[in-house]
């Protein structure tokens, strides 16, 4: 992708407000999507179809996916992925809440709204990083929209199925209703630096604009299913970006790392460089 009119350089050549900047943005995106993927792993043979069963085991792999490649991209600052992943404490995580919440056992409308929640709010992202003064930041967006334009078609193909049945209907509407806040949480800032994301170019949209146009997005088509969009509410607490989480993270990471720490691992393999993709 071309160099933008402010790009801000290499890694190396960023001033320690830039670098601030790029951190916060990059550790945003990787966490988000690393925690997305490994709640993804519950419905593997859990899903209503094998169709649905195949479809959400390859989002999780592309989240994953999409996690490696941001986190190699802060990893160009010095750290290693054992100190980011495997060997880090729960609360240095900035997640939004939203995905580290276990879904309601048996509740398909649990796994499908989640979904699309989370995925108009990634695709309203990654557009809003498309022009980022951070190359990497931009060159590796360009790889991943595609595959998160296929997650909302996915969310949306079942959101539409279920809104023709009343009992899944009713599903739905009751995880919307109590997972809204929890999606808000992914439009809270991270640290104190959101002004300087911006100023510097890392992200070309506020957190106010990019939750303004999923709230138009989502609001328009689930209005249209015949469901109802909560209003006037705030984002559930804690909110994640914040390193304070919900109960529910601990024994999630715990079980995430369980076979390194088994295992008496020191460092982690790595099979294949995201830059040789």
């Amino acid at each position: 992708m071309a160099t933008t009119e402010n790009d801000l350089g290499g890694p190396d050549e960023l001033t320690e407000r830039e670098r601030q900047a790029v951190e916060a943005q990059l550790f945003r995106l990787a966490d988000d999507e690393y925690v997305q993927a490994e709640r993804y792993t519950f419905w593997q043979v859990r899903a209503p179809t094998l169709e649905s069963d195949l479809a959400f085991a390859n989002n999780a792999q592309d989240e994953l996916g999409h996690a490696r490649l941001w986190y190699d991209a802060i990893q160009k600052f010095g750290y290693t992925e054992e100190s980011l992943l495997w060997e880090s404490e729960p609360s240095n995580f900035q997640h939004s809440t939203l995905v580290e919440l276990p879904f309601e056992e048996g509740d398909w409308g649990d796994a499908v709204i989640r979904a699309y929640l989370y995925d108009v709010a990634e695709d309203v992202r990654l557009s809003a990083l498309e022009g980022s003064s951070y190359k990497m930041i931009r060159d590796r967006t360009s790889r991943i929209q595609g595959e998160e334009g296929y997650h909302v078609e996915h969310a949306e193909s079942w959101l539409e199925r279920m809104a023709q049945d009343a009992d899944a209907s009713e599903r739905v509407q009751a995880a919307l209703d109590r997972l809204y806040p929890y999606a808000l949480t992914l439009f809270e800032p991270v640290g104190d630096v959101e002004d300087d994301i911006v100023d510097l170019g890392v992200r070309t949209m506020t957190l106010e604009e990019m939750r303004d146009e999923w709230t138009d997005r989502i609001t328009e088509f689930l209005t249209d299913l015949g469901f109802e969009v909560p209003t006037d509410v705030e984002p559930a607490t804690p909110v994640g970006r914040n390193n304070e989480h919900t109960d529910h993270w601990d024994e999630l990471y715990e079980q995430m790392t369980e076979a390194y720490r088994n295992l008496g691992r020191h460092e982690a393999t790595r099979i294949m460089d995201p830059e040789d993709e």
